[in-house]
């Protein structure tokens, strides 16, 4: 679970920075990811409203509460209906498993090469490409296996208008919910970076309960699958 710190001026001065080279053509491409990166999708046609509306009451399935960070109050329960069980909390980054340009030693301090799952080839996931939320490590608060959550169940994730499809991909500490991968946040338009990104509220993470994405790495199955359950959890089904 990450700190959120005040400022992230150097993560962002070495993200945007433009390559010190006489060809223009390297930092052409250096904008060209920039540009990407900050596009937002959405995926599927499930509103983020119509998913809202079906977590508005709760009925605790945690017989405590989480902090959504250490030092925190613990105000946050983990709550479910027959489908799902939900959680509504910030959104703290995860950018731990394998480096990359995004992730790693230099821009996390709290960097970890180690995912809880891992892909089909046995090596960690790669949390700056793969969207993964993360729940906290089995408790008396809360046992995540209990619901019916494993590695790899689906998860939508709504933030604002947005709705981003996700597996379970990292498990955290005890007592602090409410993180995902970097991947995750970029494409809910969070900004990620692990220093000082996420936000500190209004994120909500709905995980279907008996579902599981194999290869757990595969982005579009999670998507497919969590279309389709979204679309039964709306109908009341």
């Amino acid at each position: 679970m990450r700190a959120q710190s005040l400022t992230l001026a150097a993560a962002g001065a070495a993200l945007l920075a433009p390559t010190m080279t006489p060809a223009a053509e390297p930092q052409a491409r250096q904008e060209t990811v920039v540009r990407q990166e900050a596009v937002v999708r959405h995926e599927g046609d499930v509103r983020a409203a119509d998913l809202l509306a079906m977590v508005r009451d709760c009925a605790p399935v945690s017989r405590g509460r989480y902090r959504s960070d250490a030092g925190r109050p613990a105000t946050i329960r983990v709550c479910g209906t027959r489908e799902a069980v939900f959680w509504k909390a910030d959104m703290d980054i995860d950018c731990d498993g394998r480096p990359g340009r995004r992730c790693n030693r230099r821009t996390d301090p709290l960097f970890s090469d180690t995912t809880a799952y891992q892909q089909s080839d046995g090596r960690h996931l790669k949390a700056e490409r793969l969207p993964f939320i993360v729940v906290p490590t089995p408790s008396r608060i809360w046992d995540y296996r209990a619901s019916g959550i494993r590695g790899g169940s689906v998860a939508a994730v709504v933030y604002k208008d947005r709705v981003q499809y996700a597996v379970v991909g990292d498990v955290g500490p005890r007592d602090i919910i409410g993180e995902a991968s970097y991947a995750s946040a970029r494409a809910l338009g969070i900004r990620p970076d692990p220093r000082g990104g996420g936000t500190d509220s209004g994120v909500t993470y709905i995980v279907f309960k008996d579902s599981q994405v194999k290869p757990i790495e595969d982005h579009d199955a999670a998507v497919a699958t969590g279309e389709r359950l979204a679309r039964l959890f709306v109908r009341g089904r």
